[in-house]
């Protein structure tokens, strides 16, 4: 049952005078959240590949790899059972990674992990301390420029109006752990989630009303609903800090799957130019989802490569 969890105030209000020193205290930090923000002429976007879809590799081979192929960054996974859960992740293999990622020219886009808004309470204590382990990590390979953590938020589509102020009232509690760990989170709209729609993802960054608290945008899950791209990326990419690509395809049944970048109907063209337009300079990540990895047969190596091949050629146009 969803619970209202008790919302830790972000920054002292006691007087004026503290909320400027808190502002300034993070402006530094906070201001990552906007570190892709650029003028149409200077974007640059980067591609990156989630390791999420290479559980089966060991981390220094799958960062390996992803060099190789001509990605920009990778996401490093924080969920159970992978290779960088951060209570697994030991203060040397964390300096081996930060050492390799150096050497071969890589960055940490983003830290994933799955966190839910919806859960109970004695679990969104749990929560909060994952946010601050991930704050921990993103430090120790990034301390200069922390990636951000990105989450999907739980729930059920048409539990929304029910639980959106519980959910509003956690996400409170998640930014006061973020700004304890000063790592921003991203939460991301999922078309199985009670936040599926910008307009539900934008109003729970909106009852935050944290800098620690920004979005993350795959349009996948919006493509799927009939969203068009360009008027998801207008609503959102003004508050986007991290940026996932993958495709999806409705099936018999009112069902759907995932798939690899270009092999669906996204116009991947379309969405680099827009980015571009708009200013975004930071990267698009390859997430392989779990229904495409979980199959017998799925080899990373290739879904890297061919996700790389199908969006370097539509982001040189």
């Amino acid at each position: 049952m969803p619970h209202e969890f008790p919302s830790p105030s972000v920054a002292p209000h006691d007087s004026a005078m503290t909320r400027r020193d808190f502002l300034r205290s993070t402006t530094a930090l906070a201001a990552a959240a906007f570190a892709g923000r650029a003028t149409a002429a200077e974007a640059r976007i980067g591609l990156g590949f989630s390791l999420y879809g290479m559980k089966t590799l060991p981390i220094a081979e799958a960062v390996k790899v992803c060099a190789e192929i001509g990605y920009d960054s990778v996401e490093l996974a924080l969920l159970d059972g992978f290779p960088t859960e951060p209570t697994a992740f030991s203060s040397e293999a964390r300096k081996q990674l930060r050492a390799q990622l150096a050497t071969v020219k890589l960055r940490v886009a983003g830290l994933m992990d799955n966190l839910s808004l919806a859960a109970d309470a004695a679990t969104q204590a749990k929560f909060l301390e994952r946010i601050k382990r991930a704050g921990g990590l993103a430090h120790d390979l990034a301390p200069d420029s922390p990636p951000p953590l990105e989450t999907v938020l739980g729930g059920k589509p048409a539990e929304w109006e029910t639980i959106k102020d519980s959910m509003a009232a956690n996400l409170r509690a998640w930014a006061a752990a973020a700004a304890e760990a000063k790592v921003v989170i991203a939460i991301k709209g999922h078309i199985m989630s009670a936040v599926q729609t910008p307009d539900r993802v934008l109003w729970l960054m909106r009852q935050a009303d944290s800098p620690w608290i920004r979005v993350t945008y795959d349009y996948s899950h919006f493509q799927l609903q009939g969203l068009a791209l360009d008027a998801t990326l207008a609503e959102l990419l003004p508050h986007t800090r991290f940026l996932h690509v993958k495709d999806g395809r409705k099936i018999a049944d009112g069902k759907f799957e995932f798939l690899l970048p270009g092999e669906g109907d996204t116009d991947y063209r379309m969405l680099f130019a827009q980015l571009r337009t708009r200013g975004y300079g930071g990267d698009a990540v390859v997430e392989v989802s779990r229904m495409l990895w979980d199959k017998p047969g799925y080899d990373p190596i290739t879904a890297a490569k061919k996700s790389f091949t199908a969006l370097d050629v539509a982001r040189r146009g």
